[in-house]
């Protein structure tokens, strides 16, 4: 399957930033920028922002994601968040396993798999992140931290499902740092996740899957990075809480 064939999606994460009335100034300034896009366009935000976030994107391409959710439905979890909630408020996306959700949240392989499976029977679209420590990159073991975090992290996933599943590809030491993948560094990582994907599903599978590049995309960096034939667009940090610099990232989409 041609590369042009599948979504090309700009995601924003907007991580701990911007309070409701923030957002809405920064909403606002986005919708005219990206009205006219060529790919899909989801801000993803902090819980606080939701509601605002859906009501003033409605009636334009910009979607709505939640930073997280939890697998159960309902329970005796303090502060979290039921997926079907979030459904219900009109969220459409869900990011799932972030680097930093790993790092300081004690998110695993397994929670991973079972938010993700939670996030799809809720009708959610989860954008799974997977990638490498510095450390691990260093040692050559950026595939066997692929095989094992895609291994656990999809676990009982179905072919079917996986048509609503986004994954990013975040090389740890990349996010947040000014650093990034060169071009090729994040074309072979994304190449060789849709190559697990090919080995558990089919190849079908494999060349429908949207597998984006995040880790200091920005608006300086992006074209290169999404000319790359297995980038299949990016999950943004701090350029997607800058309107105008996030709205140059999704014009590089074209």
């Amino acid at each position: 399957m041609n590369k042009a064939k599948r979504d090309v999606v700009i995601a924003g994460n907007w991580k701990m930033n911007k309070s409701p009335a923030e957002a809405k100034e920064l909403i606002t300034a986005l919708k005219p920028l990206v009205a006219d896009a060529d790919c899909k366009v989801v801000i993803c935000v902090p819980y606080t922002d939701l509601f605002v976030a859906v009501e003033e994107t409605k009636g334009t391409n910009i979607k709505v994601g939640a930073e997280n959710c939890h697998w159960e439905k309902s329970g005796a979890f303090t502060g979290e968040i039921a997926p079907q909630w979030l459904k219900e408020m009109g969220v459409e996306y869900c990011v799932i396993g972030h680097s930093e959700r790993r790092q300081y949240f004690g998110e695993t392989d397994k929670t991973v798999n079972l938010r993700t499976k939670a996030a799809l029977e809720a009708g959610l679209k989860p954008i799974v992140c997977v990638g490498e420590l510095k450390e691990e990159r260093l040692a050559d073991k950026t595939h066997e931290v692929l095989d094992t975090q895609m291994a656990g992290g999809f676990d009982g996933i179905t072919a079917e499902q996986m048509a609503d599943i986004i994954i990013a590809y975040e090389p740890v030491w990349a996010i947040g740092t000014g650093l990034t993948a060169t071009d090729e560094q994040a074309n072979e990582a994304c190449a060789y996740i849709r190559s697990i994907i090919a080995a558990k599903y089919g190849q079908a599978v494999a060349d429908a899957a949207v597998i984006q590049y995040g880790g200091s995309m920005n608006d300086a960096n992006a074209a290169g990075l999404l000319a790359q034939t297995d980038v299949d667009g990016g999950l943004i940090g701090g350029a997607s809480l800058v309107a105008d610099k996030f709205a140059k990232v999704v014009a590089a989409a074209k």
